[in-house]
């Protein structure tokens, strides 16, 4: 089977990067070559950009080009070669994280932010995408009393939109992008989690 890339989405506390875990361990065992990586700090260029986002009073388009900097060194380091190798790559976000954050949570153009995607990544975009869905308010309950960072301390409102954005890319491209409803127990989510991507690496032997 070729490489295969499938993105994990949501807002925060909605579970996906549990969730990752559990995946990549359920398609190991059945016999999947499967990497695991996340954004922005998927590689040690990334990491030292992430630090960059507390700096103070960072302006939204700044913001986007760390991370177009940050998703162009994980294409290039780490995802593109992964799928030469006819990996199945899981990412803890990815294109569509910005499009939602600094699109819509931010108020910049999202089409713009699309096409600066497709520019970082060489044209290296999910074959899959799972959306976490949680209403912020509850996220934030799950997150409970551990460090925010710069875009978690943001105010409700913020992630309201980022929500919004999410759901409006996910009506947009219903195919790549399937929804999971991630309010349920864990155990529910995973299960629906791995029907939709068995069926989805069926589809494609």
């Amino acid at each position: 089977m070729r490489g295969v890339l499938i993105t994990f989405e949501g807002v925060e506390g909605s579970g996906k990067s549990t969730q990752l875990t559990r995946l990549a361990r359920h398609l190991t065992r059945a016999g999947h070559r499967v990497e695991q990586t996340r954004e922005p700090h998927g590689t040690q260029v990334g990491a030292s950009i992430r630090r960059l986002f507390e700096a103070p009073a960072m302006v939204p388009l700044t913001e986007v080009f760390l991370f177009m900097a940050a998703r162009h060194q994980h294409v290039a380091e780490k995802i593109g070669p992964w799928l030469k190798r006819g990996r199945v790559v899981l990412s803890d976000r990815y294109t569509d994280a910005t499009v939602a954050y600094q699109g819509y949570g931010r108020g910049l153009d999202p089409a713009m932010i699309r096409e600066l995607n497709v520019r970082a990544t060489g044209g290296v975009l999910p074959d899959l995408t799972l959306l976490f869905d949680v209403d912020p308010a509850e996220g934030f309950r799950r997150i409970g009393k551990r460090r925010l960072d710069r875009f978690e301390r943001e105010a409700l409102a913020f992630h309201r939109r980022v929500r919004r954005g999410y759901l409006d890319i996910q009506r947009a491209d219903p195919k790549r992008v399937r929804l999971v409803r991630a309010g349920r127990a864990p155990e529910v989510v995973e299960r629906e989690m791995c029907e939709i991507v068995d069926e989805f690496l069926e589809s494609l032997a």
